[in-house]
Formats: C-alpha cells, structure tokens, sequence
C-alpha cells in the first residue's frame, strides 16, 4: 500500500535520525542550506541518466535518483514548515489564472 507524503516524511526523519544527522556536531548537518545543495545535486544526477540519451538506460538508477529528490524536497519541506500538498495546490491554482506567452520565462 503506498504511503502518503506525510508518512514518507516521517519515515524519512526516522532513517535521518538513526543515522545521527540532526545531532549537534553532525558531519552531515542537516540545514535548509546543506538540504537545498544536496537537492540541487541529486536533480543534476538526473540529468546524467538522460544526458546522451532521450531517456534513461538504467532504469533502477533513474528510480534511485528520483527517490533522492523527492526524500530532500520532502525533508526540505517540513524542516521549513511548508505542506507540499498545499504548495503544490496553491501553484497550480496560481498557474491555471496566468497567461503563458513566450516573453515570460518564469514559473
């Protein structure tokens, strides 16, 4: 049975935790910072999986890397106190008013 968002999180802290990664002191601190970089590092190894490639040969490195960005962006988020959920309601709501034209590059 698949878990939710707010399960995965916590099951994400409790690995975190196990490994001693919120403890003062921690070779690996888990700040907004540290987590934003790991994120952004993680999405760029996606890229390697496609980067000669329409789409990925390696289909379990392709999951991996995309089980990695989605356990930081969900840590990311609740260390910062932001629901997914409602982030991602909230934008797409916001992105069903707006006009798209090609002069405007922002999302």
């Amino acid at each position: 049975m698949p878990l939710t968002i707010e399960e995965l999180t916590e099951r994400m802290h409790r690995f975190v935790e196990s490994q001693g990664w919120y403890e003062p002191g921690s070779p690996r601190p888990q700040t907004l910072r540290n987590l934003a970089a790991s994120l952004s590092i993680e999405a760029a190894e996606l890229l390697e999986h496609v980067q000669w490639d329409d789409g990925p040969q390696d289909m379990q490195g392709w999951r991996d890397e995309l089980a990695d960005v989605l356990l930081y962006l969900m840590q990311l988020a609740s260390l910062s106190g932001v629901s997914l959920e409602a982030a991602a309601v909230d934008k797409l709501e916001r992105n069903s008013r707006r006009t798209w034209n090609d002069s405007d590059s922002r999302a």
